[in-house]
């Protein structure tokens, strides 16, 4: 809950409280050396309570770079004529899905460029149905396939998906159009509209966003927290905004600041969710390690609980580049095993191999219902 009193207090206070004002969030947004230090060791205990120490793997397919959307920051926008797109064969996502069963990373995430037809809504359902029966239904599923009518959201999880990330970029409608065309195609309301509707059938409901942008405040990040706390989502994907030199915003010359200032403000970001959301699943995102070699890890100190090992075959994966400096491009999907294995004990946790990790807030809310 948020209370509208406007008082600042000392991090010390604020991160032993249960409710939170814009103030509050803002200045844990802004915490620096001991007190940012206070920040991570609270964001750490309260998810070692919650949910305990185990990190979730979701081995992550991006299946297909088209898209018929044209986000303004979005390396595989629509109009952007220097990709070379591309569309996995359903043999080679079943593939894959079988690679995760088998690692034992109990869950998969399905990502593409969003589109919306007919066409593309069975070839899901049967991509779904193919999942479930050739890895006996042995693997969670998240898909992020954007904005879809409810009829077909309904389809995907009767077929077999029970996570759903749609990310809003920014929950600020100023802002979302800073970054987004203004027109149908884009309309925030319909994202809105989108996320609701997931929750409604059911699905675990994840949502997201970029730290960092172009004309962003602290105070459009807190707003963002609490969006994300009044929406009661499930589970958050949230990181540094990279920039791409192939789209509209990449190529403005913004006063942007520097990428280790967006890392060190994505970690807080993350840290600030966990204690006003402490049972969510939360994402280390793979744009961290984009910044920092172990920005993922360092994310997973601080309160992040899921990561997401790319298993799309390596071939296809600098195709896949939302931004720019994406990491692991070069690798085989059974390169990241060994190596995230290492790094995730290092971080002071351990691997949920084989289980779903499904997000506790999600339950105990449906408990409510």
């Amino acid at each position: 809950m948020f209370l509208s009193i406007d008082v600042m207090k000392e991090i010390k206070d604020i991160i032993i409280q249960s409710e939170f004002t814009k103030t509050d969030i803002i200045a844990m947004l802004s915490a620096q050396g001991d007190d940012e230090k206070l920040l991570f060791a609270k964001a750490k205990e309260i998810k070692e309570k919650e949910i305990g120490k185990k990190v979730h793997y979701r081995g992550l397919v991006e299946f297909s770079n088209i898209c018929e959307k044209n986000c303004l920051y979005c390396g595989i926008r629509k109009d952007n004529k220097n990709v070379d797109r591309y569309n996995l064969s359903d043999d080679a996502i079943v593939e894959a899905a079988v690679f995760a069963q088998k690692s034992n990373y109990g869950s998969l995430v399905m990502q593409s460029g969003e589109l919306a037809s007919p066409i593309f809504a069975d070839r899901i359902e049967s991509l779904l149905k193919r999942i479930k029966i050739e890895t006996n239904g042995a693997l969670g599923i998240t898909i992020s396939l954007g904005e879809q009518t409810k009829e077909t959201y309904q389809r995907w999880f009767d077929a077999g998906a029970h996570r759903y990330l749609l990310r809003i970029e920014s929950s600020q409608k100023s802002l979302y159009y800073k970054i987004h065309p203004e027109n149908k195609q884009h309309d925030f309301d319909t994202r809105l509209k989108c996320l609701k509707i997931l929750q409604e059938i059911g699905y675990q409901t994840g949502t997201g966003v970029m730290i960092g942008l172009p004309h962003q405040t602290l105070e459009d990040l807190a707003y963002d927290i609490m969006f994300m706390r009044e929406m009661d989502i499930d589970m958050c994907g949230m990181g540094p905004y990279i920039e791409h030199p192939d789209t509209p915003l990449g190529k403005h010359d913004f006063e942007l600041m520097p990428l280790v200032e967006r890392f060190n403000l994505a970690l807080r970001m993350v840290a600030a969710l966990r204690i006003v959301m402490r049972d969510i699943n939360i994402a280390a995102a793979t744009a961290l390690q984009a910044i920092d070699p172990i920005g993922r890890e360092k994310a997973v100190k601080v309160g992040a609980n899921i990561i997401m090992p790319n298993i799309t075959p390596g071939m296809y994966r600098n195709n896949y580049k939302l931004y720019d400096n994406k990491p692991c491009v070069d690798e085989e999907p059974q390169d990241c095993v060994q190596c995230l294995d290492v790094r995730i004990r290092l971080a002071d946790a351990s691997i949920g191999y084989g289980e779903w990790g499904d997000s506790k807030h999600f339950a105990r809310r449906v408990e409510k219902v």
